[in-house]
């Protein structure tokens, strides 16, 4: 107790008390400058380092006025002039008592108690985790495959990172990970590289080697550290989340300048999604952010910027004015702003382009005569459970096996003309009814005039055995079609274009 009355009667804690207490207003003023930069400009890049200047602008403001507010020698006080802040009379030394806000004076040490004690807790946390992130470089970890390794390898130098980076299976990881910045190391969970297509395995190591190509691991911890130092504002935790999510913006965009394959990596990021726990952060993993956002903006990127970023910024401005420091509800804040940011046309895109070939007329009717989102994410979710092969597991092979074949459908069969994969009649058949058992190609025949491509099937449920479907394609440019007398047959139904 005498270490905690002497520490009481320091200056230094009535000063720290007040840089706290100043530190509402200033994090209020860097919050709201953040927020017309986010309205103003869509640039993940801007965004992102608008972000951490206003978190650095934060304990900036926070360390000169905790400099401004020790004591010092009268001699030196009068060759300084007074702090340009609000008229709070802010005490200095141990006159605090005669200030004219007595009960604030009164209060300073105490919050600097606390805040002292607030940060010891948050940092032993971060401590805690650092030292789990270090086990998941050793623990439950091995090699990937040689051709993996060299693929990794060259796409690092294609991604222009100089650091040898190291790829490593691991029984403990959820979701791709990086682990450390002067050594790093990928890790992906067991399985991943050949659960998924290699283009989408290609784009999701990309991403984490953009995380390592821009030092955001290094970023993130001495993000950590200013988050610890104002574990008590809730403007610092919304900006160090701006951070977080731009981040992972700017990652987005790199892997889709370098693959442009955006569809396609917004598959790979839906399948992540699905193995996704409750995933620790000691690291930087490919499905950071909220994932819902991350998807819509690759798939509409000309979507306008949505509107709760201001709305956000005016309740920190009234938390912070009124000093209202309850618990900072981030991840139902997150959900609230995935669902602003789902616009109608995401359900239209559900149902006219995912599922147009797999939906029948009456949930297709059904699902047009809902009014709300809600009633909407129901119809979907209850969509997918009814086509699950095996209900209860965690992942849902059907639609795991559709998005797939949507994504296969997108790369191998787009034509000439700029018509999507998933649209052409190769795609159509495809996407309902899987890959051939066998494929015979067939260029210029004499007797057709045109090249043409035959797809069989030994079994199709409901349809048959032996199946052969034809293929022609007469504009001589790879626009492969249906031919005639197979789609009554086939119950082909070609999408409206």
């Amino acid at each position: 107790m005498n270490f905690l009355e002497t520490w009481m009667a320091a200056p230094a804690a009535g000063a720290a008390g007040w840089a706290l207490l100043h530190s509402l207003w200033e994090g209020a003023i860097a919050a709201a400058a953040l927020a017309v930069v986010l309205a103003a400009t869509r640039s993940p890049r801007v965004r992102y380092w608008a972000a951490c200047g206003a978190l650095l602008a934060l304990l900036a403001g926070f360390g000169l006025t905790l400099v401004r507010m020790l004591p010092e020698s009268e001699q030196h006080l009068r060759n300084i002039a007074p702090p340009g802040y609000p008229a709070w009379r802010v005490p200095i030394g141990p006159d605090a008592s005669d200030a004219s806000n007595p009960v604030l004076a009164a209060m300073a040490p105490w919050l600097a108690s606390f805040w002292v004690a607030g940060v010891w807790i948050f940092y032993l946390r971060q401590v805690a985790g650092w030292l789990s992130a270090c086990r998941l470089r050793r623990r439950g970890v091995c090699c990937a495959p040689a051709r993996w390794q060299e693929q990794l390898t060259r796409w690092s130098a294609r991604c222009r990172v100089s650091r040898p980076v190291v790829l490593l299976e691991s029984c403990l990881a959820d979701v791709p990970m990086v682990l450390g910045h002067f050594r790093p190391i990928v890790l992906v969970p067991i399985g991943l590289l050949t659960a998924l297509p290699p283009g989408q395995v290609e784009a999701i190591l990309m991403h984490e080697l953009a995380h390592i190509r821009r030092c955001d691991y290094l970023v993130n911890v001495l993000q950590r550290l200013v988050e610890g130092l104002f574990f008590y504002h809730p403007a610092a935790w919304w900006i160090s989340r701006v951070i977080r999510a731009e981040r992972e913006a700017c990652c987005d965009d790199m892997v889709v300048q370098l693959t442009g394959q955006a569809h396609e990596y917004a598959s790979a990021l839906a399948a992540l999604e699905q193995s996704r726990g409750a995933v620790r952060e000691p690291a930087l993993a490919a499905t950071g952010g909220s994932l819902v956002k991350r998807i819509h903006r690759l798939l509409y990127p000309s979507r306008p910027v949505s509107g709760w970023t201001p709305l956000a910024a005016a309740v920190i401005l009234i938390a912070s004015a009124a000093v209202a420091l309850a618990a900072w509800q981030a991840e139902p804040a997150g959900q609230n702003a995935a669902t602003a940011a789902s616009p109608t046309s995401s359900y239209t895109k559900w149902l006219n382009e995912d599922v147009v070939y797999i939906i029948s007329d009456p949930e297709r009717a059904a699902f047009q005569k809902l009014t709300t989102d809600d009633e909407r994410d129901k119809f979907i979710e209850q969509f997918w459970l009814r086509r699950d092969p095996k209900p209860g597991t965690a992942e849902n092979a059907f639609k795991t096996e559709h998005y797939r074949r949507i994504g296969y459908a997108n790369r191998h069969f787009g034509t000439a003309s700029g018509r999507p994969g998933w649209q052409t009649d190769r795609g159509h058949i495809y996407i309902v009814y899987g890959p051939p058992d066998e494929i015979e190609l067939h260029e210029q025949d004499a007797g057709h005039g045109h090249s043409f491509q035959m797809w069989m099937y030994r079994s199709v449920k409901d349809i048959g055995d032996n199946l052969t479907i034809l293929f022609v394609d007469r504009s001589g440019k790879g626009d492969y079609n249906l031919a005639p007398g197979n789609a009554r047959f086939y119950g082909f139904r070609p999408v409206t274009r």
